[in-house]
């Protein structure tokens, strides 16, 4: 589209990204693409900073609104992709079996460290046991450990904070009476921060494992009787990244889609994110467009050059037998 890019990487990811950063460079021409690994402070200069034009921002919902404020002088173009917590959605109709790993992958891909994973799941009654226990077994064999032994398939998490954030939500769901069917005993003798894959169940809608984005390998698993209540708990959060409907209907999921309120749904999967797709938030999971046609869009500023004055349409439109409108007749 045109731009310079400047790529400022979180402070908690600086390694992975200057390799990625120093690969394209090795294509592109010098000065196009430029990284600064910084503290937050560099971060808000770039977001007041006048020779700057656009802003794409991908982060915690609370540092949405300190960039929108920060930018608001420079009327700078913002896309902002914030907090998620995406909910999946079982209908009674679903084959538990035939879904399990794949709400698995949706839900624990990089160990959940991903913004449009599965965060919550509500199962129907007539499935939900049956969910539960192939989840469980799907999820018990996957090995899970070291991320530089190749024989794992789930690493650590990111960071001693988030390692915290997760320990702390489901020790607060096990003290609530929620069951726990795998993991929430994190072996301490495992290196880094290998939080153990936990699934829980029989867990209320407004417990905090449910209610806060969990950002890690943790799922909750929400049981409901009635599809307005699934929509109507699925919908209850200020957040709506993505969303997944699990069904062996296609058209009964979705109907039961167009009903959630989230930027994309998957239908028996979630989170396949495709370049070739516009993918954006709703609510307080930002706005603005990546991807896509339409993402391509948000990236440049469309611009109309009219070269015909009022006299040359009047002419043009008389020339075709059509009366002129009131705003193109001469005083």
């Amino acid at each position: 589209m045109g731009n310079t890019v400047v790529v400022k990487p979180s402070g908690n990811t600086p390694l992975s990204v200057l390799t990625l950063v120093k690969v394209l460079n090795e294509e592109l021409p010098e000065g196009i693409l430029a990284v600064v690994s910084c503290g937050r402070e560099v971060g808000a200069r770039l977001t007041d900073h006048p020779a700057i034009g656009k802003i794409m921002f991908t982060g915690s919902t609370a540092a949405g609104p300190a960039i929108i404020k920060s930018s608001a002088d420079t009327a700078k173009r913002l896309t902002l992709e914030l907090d998620g917590n995406d909910a999946g959605i079982v209908l009674p109709d679903a084959d538990p079996k035939a879904i399990a790993e794949d709400i698995f992958w949706g839900a624990f891909l990089n160990t959940g460290q991903t913004c449009a994973a599965l965060k919550r799941l509500y199962v129907h009654d007539d499935v939900y046991d049956a969910v539960c226990e192939e989840l469980t077994a799907v999820a018990r064999a996957m090995p899970m450990g070291n991320g530089l032994d190749e024989n794992n398939v789930l690493g650590p998490l990111q960071n001693k904070a988030q390692y915290d954030v997760v320990a702390n939500l489901v020790e607060a769901a096990k003290a609530s009476g929620a069951r726990v069917l795998l993991g929430g005993n994190p072996d301490p003798e495992q290196p880094g921060y290998v939080y153990s894959t936990t699934l829980v169940a029989d867990i209320d809608n407004d417990n905090p494992l449910v209610a806060k984005e969990q950002f890690g390998p943790a799922l909750p698993i929400i049981r409901y009787t009635t599809i307005d209540e699934a929509v109507e708990k699925a919908n209850a959060l200020d957040v709506g990244l993505g969303a997944s409907v699990w069904s062996s209907d296609h058209n009964a999921a979705r109907e039961v889609a167009l009903r959630v309120q989230s930027g994309p749904v998957w239908i028996n999967g979630h989170g396949a994110v495709d370049p070739r797709i516009p993918f954006g938030g709703a609510k307080q999971s930002g706005y603005g467009l990546d991807f896509g046609v339409e993402g391509l869009k948000h990236l440049g500023v469309p611009q109309v050059i009219n070269g015909q004055g009022l006299a040359t349409k009047r002419r043009a439109l008389h020339a075709i037998g059509v009366q002129c409108p009131p705003f193109l007749r001469p005083a």
